[in-house]
């Protein structure tokens, strides 16, 4: 146990001091966050997509908009599009599992909103079809994924924050760091706190 302890904080530590170093990392973040900014002051949106844990991120991360993050604040409009069940069951049985998100973006997004689409493989075929419907409708697109520069989420984001590492459970770490960041930075542009 100890050494399953060790080894998985050390390599968090690692991954987040590369996090911590990489400069183009933080721009990629900090473009995220004011695209965030701009949709919210202009009466847009922000919605996020995931699987599994990149799912209860998007969740997360939703959750800290609507709810709080750092300060009380008015609540802010966002959206997980990972949550409705009934949405996501009917999509996937009548259309494609592939097609869950686009046709809940299509159905929800409006132009100047942000998609926030959160892929630890860059690839998933769910969230690179909404990506792709959002910017045919003339939304905002950031991805959150790991090391893959070359993934199909990177191709189609406006902006990507690529993860140094390939390690799924390090990559969804700093995701939720990121997502913290994006909160604090958006809750500082909109209310200085």
């Amino acid at each position: 146990m100890e050494h399953i302890y060790k080894e998985a904080v050390n390599s968090h530590l690692s991954v987040i001091q590369l996090v911590a170093h990489d400069a183009a990392l933080a721009l990629a973040v900090a473009a995220i966050a004011r695209a965030g900014a701009l949709s919210l002051k202009n009466g847009g949106k922000i919605l996020l997509c995931g699987n599994g844990g990149s799912a209860a991120d998007s969740q997360h991360i939703a959750a800290e908009l609507i709810g709080r993050f750092g300060k009380n604040r008015p609540p802010l409009a966002a959206i997980a599009l990972t949550v409705d069940s009934s949405a996501i069951t009917a999509i996937g049985n009548d259309y494609d599992f592939s097609a869950i998100y686009a046709r809940q973006v299509e159905g929800l997004g409006k132009p100047g909103d942000l998609l926030i689409g959160i892929t630890t493989s860059g690839n998933s075929p769910n969230v690179v079809q909404a990506m792709m419907k959002a910017k045919l409708m003339g939304l905002k697109t950031a991805g959150l994924t790991g090391t893959n520069i070359e993934s199909k989420i990177a191709a189609v984001a406006d902006v990507c924050v690529h993860i140094p590492t390939s390690d799924t459970p390090r990559i969804q770490e700093a995701h939720i760091l990121i997502g913290h960041i994006i909160c604090a930075q958006i809750e500082k542009e909109l209310f200085g706190l």
